[in-house]
């Protein structure tokens, strides 16, 4: 095992059309996809098409959905340590734009306690603080082993207070802010003031602002896709933090700055696909999106 990845998982259903029905009305979406999905399992999935076949704990139910989401594991080198669930979950996608609407189904009832693996060989763990007892266990544990400790903050969870006391990156989203009832640079000092020596906050199209070891800012704009070109932004943070946990793996002397260039553009790749499996890049889908996009305006701190 070089990575261990956890979260919950889904599967989604993103599909494109101008309206949903109400009452008792029916349409035709125009296209559709069917996936894996959930924050740290989409990752996972990124992390192994790029190279790295990661270890995954996730929740698991016994019925045709979760035979799906194995087969796709399968597929991709992933080996599931599954947390027993009834039913598995699922995600209604209806993206448009930038934005995108999301129903989710889940079931995070868990019927036993997490899986307790050897990590040994692990060199990172990525986590989006879903399975708060394993997630809190394995950062711990991790961070008392000198593993890379790695937190997809899209939001502010039960323990993520105590979480981040264990996590060496923490990227968060505008929504984690939002829920801290901070700007930007506070929610920078707080992850500072929890010990994370890498913090950062996305910020979808504005691009990144983070501090590296040094605790210096930095802005990092996103690259220009064209609008024309953006079909389904959903899944595409997800694929930043898949992108550079790869990154690390591959080049652990790198620079955070160079590992989120190439998350950035792993991130400008998947915009342009609908559903998370069309959106994973390989390597070349990388180098492309770098050669191709220019940077937009840089990103603004408030």
């Amino acid at each position: 095992m070089e990575a261990l990845f956890i979260g919950q998982a889904y599967i989604d259903i993103t599909f494109i059309t101008d309206r949903l029905p109400t009452g008792d009305e029916k349409t035709i979406a125009d296209e559709y996809a069917v996936s894996f999905g959930g924050n740290a399992v989409t990752a996972a999935f990124c992390c192994a098409k790029l190279g790295y076949k990661p270890d995954l704990i996730c929740s698991q139910a016994n019925d045709w959905l979760a035979h799906m989401f194995n087969d796709m594991a399968t597929k991709y080198g992933i080996e599931i340590h599954g947390r027993k669930v009834r039913e598995s979950s699922l995600s209604f996608i209806m993206p448009k734009g930038s934005k995108r609407a999301i129903v989710r189904c889940r079931d995070d009832h868990f019927l036993h306690p997490f899986p307790q693996l050897n990590l040994d060989g692990c060199r990172a763990l990525h986590l989006d603080g879903h399975l708060a007892d394993a997630a809190l266990h394995y950062a711990r544990t991790c961070r008392q082993a000198g593993i890379l400790t790695s937190l997809d903050g899209g939001a502010v969870r039960e323990n993520t207070d105590e979480l981040l006391r264990f996590i060496d990156v923490a990227i968060v989203s505008e929504r984690f802010c939002e829920q801290m009832n901070l700007d930007a640079r506070q929610t920078l000092d707080y992850l500072k003031a929890r010990g994370c020596r890498v913090g950062g906050i996305t910020m979808g199209e504005r691009g990144l602002v983070w501090y590296d070891e040094t605790g210096t800012l930095q802005e990092m704009p996103s690259l220009a896709v064209p609008s024309d070109k953006i079909v389904d932004t959903n899944g595409a943070g997800d694929v930043f933090h898949g992108a550079y946990i790869y990154s690390y793996l591959s080049k652990p002397g790198a620079s955070w700055a160079e590992h989120f260039r190439f998350s950035r553009a792993a991130s400008a790749h998947a915009i342009q696909h609908l559903g998370n499996e069309a959106s994973l890049p390989g390597l070349e889908d990388v180098h492309v999106a770098m050669e191709t996009f220019p940077e937009a305006a840089p990103a603004e701190v408030v």
